[in-house]
Order: C-alpha cells, then sequence, then structure tokens
C-alpha cells in the first residue's frame, strides 16, 4: 500500500515539473512567451552576459561609467523585460545615480537603438532594476551604462551579479553571471 501511494505521489510531482508549457502571445511583442501553468514565464534561450568594463579602475575616481552587455538570444522565445544588478562583493558599496543610467540596443552591425529604461535601486540588497518600456526584442545586443556617484574607496575586486528577466506577471529571473570590475588604489598611479 505504502508503495502505491508513494508512486503515485512521484507520478504527479513528475507531471507537475514536466508539465508542458502554455505559450502565450504577448500582446506589444512579435515574439512570444513561454508560460508554463502556473503563471511563470521563462527564456526558451537565455540571454548572455558578455561584458562588464569601466572607463575608470581607480578608486575614489569620479565620472567613471560601468558597461554591462547583454547577448538575447535570436531564440531566446521571449523579449528581455528587466534586469537586475546586484554588488555581491567588494569591500565598498557603490551607489549610483539612478536617474542617469542608459541603455541601447544594437543588431550586429547596425547602429544603438536608445531603450526607455527606469532604474531603482533596493538599498538592503544592493540591487539595482532596470525595466526596459517596451521589451526587447530577441536577437539584440543591450548594453546598460551606470554611472557611480564615485568608484569604490577600496581597491580589490567588486563583483556584480547580473539577471534577466522575460516579461510577464510571474517571471522566472534567469542568473547570467557575475560582471567582475577591479579597481586599483590611486596612489599606484
Amino acid at each position: 500500500m505504502l508503495h502505491k501511494k508513494t508512486l503515485v505521489a512521484s507520478f504527479l510531482l513528475f507531471a507537475a515539473i514536466f508539465s508542458p508549457p502554455v505559450v502565450r502571445d504577448w500582446s506589444n511583442s512579435s515574439v512570444q512567451a513561454v508560460q508554463l501553468r502556473d503563471g511563470k514565464t521563462y527564456f526558451l534561450h537565455p540571454p548572455t552576459l558578455i561584458d562588464a568594463t569601466t572607463t575608470s579602475n581607480r578608486t575614489h575616481a569620479w565620472g567613471a561609467t560601468y558597461y554591462f552587455t547583454i547577448q538575447t538570444a535570436s531564440d531566446a522565445g521571449e523579449p528581455l523585460q528587466s534586469v537586475t544588478i546586484a554588488q555581491n562583493e567588494g569591500s565598498d558599496t557603490v551607489a549610483f545615480q539612478l536617474g542617469e543610467t542608459l541603455a541601447y540596443a544594437q543588431d550586429a552591425g547596425s547602429d544603438r537603438t536608445p531603450l526607455i529604461s527606469k532604474t531603482t535601486l533596493n538599498p538592503e540588497t544592493r540591487t539595482l532594476s532596470i525595466v526596459f518600456d517596451p521589451p526587447v526584442p530577441a536577437g539584440k545586443t543591450v548594453v546598460i551604462s551606470l554611472y557611480p556617484s564615485r568608484n569604490p574607496r577600496y581597491e580589490g575586486v567588486y563583483l556584480f551579479g547580473v539577471t534577466a528577466f522575460p516579461p510577464g506577471s510571474q517571471p522566472h529571473g534567469q542568473f547570467l553571471g557575475y560582471g567582475r570590475l577591479h579597481f586599483y588604489s590611486s596612489s599606484r598611479w
């Protein structure tokens, strides 16, 4: 009897996890999003964090820009609605000028197209949220420009975790990796 109950419970768990997705057409996009029966949306093929760079790697420097480059797959299945960037490591907390955040998209070999975005900060988790309106279509390269108030006071490696989200009321975030920026003491220059 116990064996039959375990078998039935295993089958139900398997069916819940591996149930086929419901494909939903988002009215503002030419791409379809994958939505499971529980309402969560997923990328078919997640974006890739290509690079993270800074225009100045000196500690205490003013006027630096941090660039995060993300490539969306042409067969992603859904557009890119938002990105979060969280400082996960570093001896100093980097403060950003949220209203100065810029983003643009481009196709391979084409001009840059400015993106309308809104940036917010969760100070408890040190996480920036950049929301694109409208979402960025699949197949684009997205570059996010962040402007720190100043570079960190302390030298070392600073890691910024980057997560991408598709549209939907319950989007599943796909962790893309860490953007790694290394800052050096101004006295070394």
